[in-house]
């Protein structure tokens, strides 16, 4: 009988230290997925600061170069796409459409001495970049909280947590497009 009690006390104890370890890796799932959200609420507000200024970087492009519809109406466009989406999968796919439609429009500029000479343009342009540093920063920070995150779920002891309480994978990344990964051509 001392026996038996024994062994259902070790297995008691035993059941107690992994519910526990249990506990644990979910709670870390559950503070890494609030992470997450957290970094991407910080993305979204860049984003939206960004899609702030497209209105006023076009109507300072339109003034001095309105027979540049085609690229105007392009970034007026991909604004409106960024103004729909609603989970960060979406936001992600707009936002590549925002970054090439702004690069597009920039590259128009280039050829406008007037709009770069312009104080209005300059001011907008300066705001725009350091947006854009902002975003970039952002988007680090989530991309590495959403690593971390998917790692967590696939490794062991913590998929066993993950499977348990509903845990999935988050593939909303922001990646890099296949134009940014080749060298520019220069022409001689």
């Amino acid at each position: 009988m001392r026996g038996a009690l024994i062994v259902l006390g070790v297995l008691v104890l035993i059941a107690v230290i992994f519910g526990g370890a249990l506990m644990g890796d979910r709670n870390e799932l559950v503070t890494e997925r609030e992470q997450i959200n957290g970094a991407w609420s910080q993305v979204d507000v860049v984003l939206q600061r960004r899609n702030d200024l497209i209105p006023n970087l076009v109507e300072t492009v339109k003034g001095m170069a309105g027979h540049e519809q085609s690229v105007i109406d392009s970034v007026t466009k991909a604004r409106a796409q960024m103004a729909g989406a609603q989970t960060p999968a979406e936001k992600i796919a707009a936002d590549a459409q925002v970054q090439s439609a702004l690069s597009r429009l920039l590259v128009v500029v280039e050829n406008y001495p007037n709009i770069k000479a312009n104080e209005n343009f300059l001011r907008l342009q300066d705001e725009l970049s350091g947006t854009e540093n902002r975003i970039s920063q952002e988007r680090r920070k989530y991309n590495e909280a959403v690593q971390k995150y998917n790692t967590d779920i696939e490794i062991f002891p913590k998929n066993i947590a993950a499977s348990l309480f509903g845990f999935h994978r988050e593939d909303a990344y922001f990646k890099a497009e296949n134009e940014a990964r080749e060298a520019p051509k220069v022409k001689f």
